[in-house]
């Protein structure tokens, strides 16, 4: 049976918004049309249905009918593991997962292929368990003991449902490393798709630093924010969120604090600024590649996916600690060293990252999963 022929199935943990992993399921359904489509809920509006579904809708779990489950869906964490078993997918040849909470773990049977793309293993059951406690206020009292216990549990389910993938695809060395640690298997490692033609190169850049991000606490906007407010240095910040008032406090005389921009208006400072500031340890890291791809080179953190992705002293600068002095020192060896970053150069590196790129290593991947798979069977 060929992969034209069979029947195939896409499951993501949720449709809310379009963001990173929304766009890995927008490639996916580009290369095959004929995904029948699964979802703890889906929520999409029309414009970004069309984008990521190719207009489908996608199949749902009972979450999607409680109460206020298109805001506060998150609430019903508890509920997830259950959800996610309820999808009956028996009659599928190939299951594709794209999964950062829940997806990699629907029910299989030995007749089918279940290949996960991994975004990440659950952070806040894993190794952001402690961060999102206290950042949540739930490292102390009655409710703190009920969310630990309810981690406890998820981490328990999660682990035992590591053998219903037959291929871990992780985005990034830094997350099959997590993987591996988690999990204890090996993943493959194919990076996320970037829209690298919508971000063109300019050459000129402006006197102004640039960062663009949700406004919560992990991003660490606020850490951004102090630092450039202490050095008097002229930053951008585009992004709202549950941190926007604390940061709004932070800001001094040189932060331009915009709110929510259009992706022309975040384009356009991102082509015109002399560098983006990234702090964030994140999984990949599309937005620092987005940045390159205009010929901006990228201030960042060292570690997790903008370690792999931002080279060093040729596309940007390192930091290693998410401190204010760490980060001034990255400035003070960035405006060292400005000269020196070419923007054409820059451009041409973040073009390794380009969707087109990912769709092809992705469909690659499967077509021959899938051989094997039909080999094995014989």
């Amino acid at each position: 049976m060929s992969l034209s022929t069979i029947k195939k199935a896409l499951v993501h943990d949720w449709f809310s918004v379009y963001a990173g992993a929304e766009k890995c399921v927008e490639s996916i359904t580009n290369i095959w049309d004929d995904l029948d489509i699964y979802s703890l809920i889906d929520f999409l509006n029309d414009r970004d249905r069309d984008i990521i579904l190719k207009g489908k809708h996608a199949h749902t779990s009972f979450i999607q009918h409680l109460p206020f489950a298109r805001k506060k869906y998150r609430s019903y964490l508890p509920f997830f593991p259950f959800a996610i078993e309820q999808f009956d997918l028996s009659s599928y040849d190939l299951i594709l997962s794209s999964s950062h909470a829940v997806a990699k773990a629907v029910l299989t049977h030995p007749g089918q292929l279940h290949i996960s793309y991994v975004h990440t293993p659950m952070r806040y059951a894993w190794d952001l368990y402690h961060q999102y406690l206290r950042e949540s206020g739930l490292d102390h009292g009655l409710k703190g003991l009920l969310a630990k216990k309810i981690l406890h549990s998820i981490r328990q389910w999660d682990s035992t449902t590591v053998n219903r993938v037959d291929y871990y695809i992780a985005n990034s060395h830094y997350i099959a490393r997590r993987i591996k640690k988690v999990y204890g298997v090996t993943a493959d490692v194919i990076y996320p798709p970037v829209d690298v033609d919508k971000f063109t190169l300019r050459e000129t850049k402006e006197d102004f630093y640039l960062t663009a991000s949700r406004m919560v606490p992990y991003k660490k906007i606020d850490l951004i924010v102090e630092t450039f407010t202490k050095l008097g240095k002229k930053l951008v910040v585009v992004g709202t969120g549950p941190d926007e008032k604390k940061i709004k406090s932070l800001a001094g005389k040189t932060i331009e604090l915009l709110g929510y921009q259009t992706d022309a208006v975040l384009i356009d400072l991102m082509q015109r600024a002399k560098a983006f500031v990234f702090a964030a340890e994140e999984d990949f890291g599309i937005v620092p590649v987005e940045a390159m791809a205009c010929g901006t080179p990228v201030i960042c953190l060292g570690k997790g996916g903008t370690k792999e992705t931002v080279l060093d002293g040729v596309t940007g600068v390192h930091f290693d600690q998410q401190t204010t002095e760490d980060l001034a020192r990255a400035l003070q060896r960035f405006e060292q060293i400005e000269t020196s970053f070419d923007p054409q150069k820059i451009r041409s590196y973040a073009l390794q990252f380009s969707r087109q790129r990912f769709e092809k290593e992705f469909a690659h991947y499967v077509a021959e999963k899938w051989a094997l798979f039909q080999q094995e069977k014989l």
